[in-house]
């Protein structure tokens, strides 16, 4: 499990340079072919935002997020060569009539779409707190696949976000308010692409079981 590591005071570096691995460093191939380790160790390093949030209440979307790159890379290390990139692992692991990580992924890429969509917003609208803006990405991405036991879990992380200047300043504890939202802004771009390419491909034929 990815650890999160705050900045000392003073610093000029931000959290997203602690990470393991971010979503800009993630290889994309021919064909769109994301790789599979790589993505990986970029979605796990992306739940380390939760503990930045700073509320257990977000205990549950980090442990659901994690769940499912765990499936994921259970899938990957039984198989690697079939798996070396998502599609591939995708398609292989279909073929033997079990849709584990597959499901693991259609999950996983809802949760990344949903704080792609939460964290873009809030940047986009300086005046807006992240309760806001969580909770407008919760009801189009992930609300629409809850059920009623697990919405007022989600609800409940949400109603906890931070105040927005408080995240931003655990995000890079320098002070560099615009080269943290400058790094953040990039790092969205590169997430939002992902996403978007494993949606297409969660939506064709070939990723249905």
């Amino acid at each position: 499990m990815a650890a999160v590591a705050q900045m000392p005071a003073g610093a000029t570096h931000t959290h997203l340079q602690s990470m393991k691995r971010t979503f800009n460093n993630v290889p994309v191939g021919a064909d769109n072919a994301i790789k599979t380790e790589e993505f990986l160790d970029a979605a796990e390093s992306l739940t380390t935002m939760f503990d930045l949030l700073g509320s257990v209440a977000f205990s549950p979307v980090k442990k659901d997020m994690l769940g499912n790159v765990e499936k994921l890379r259970k899938r990957y290390l039984a198989a690697p060569l079939e798996s070396e990139n998502i599609q591939d692992l995708v398609r292989n692991e279909l073929k033997t009539k079990s849709h584990v990580a597959t499901e693991g992924l259609t999950w996983l890429v809802r949760g990344l779409e949903f704080t792609s969509i939460a964290l873009s917003q809030n940047m986009a609208k300086p005046t807006e707190e992240l309760a806001d803006s969580f909770r407008g990405a919760y009801g189009v991405t992930l609300k629409p696949h809850h059920s009623f036991l697990i919405k007022p879990v989600f609800s409940a992380a949400m109603s906890a976000c931070p105040y927005r200047k408080d995240f931003y300043g655990k995000l890079g504890s320098g002070g560099d308010e615009a080269h943290v939202q400058a790094e953040l802004t990039e790092y969205l771009a590169a997430l939002e692409k992902i996403v978007g390419i494993l949606k297409g491909f969660l939506e064709s034929k070939e990723a249905k079981w």
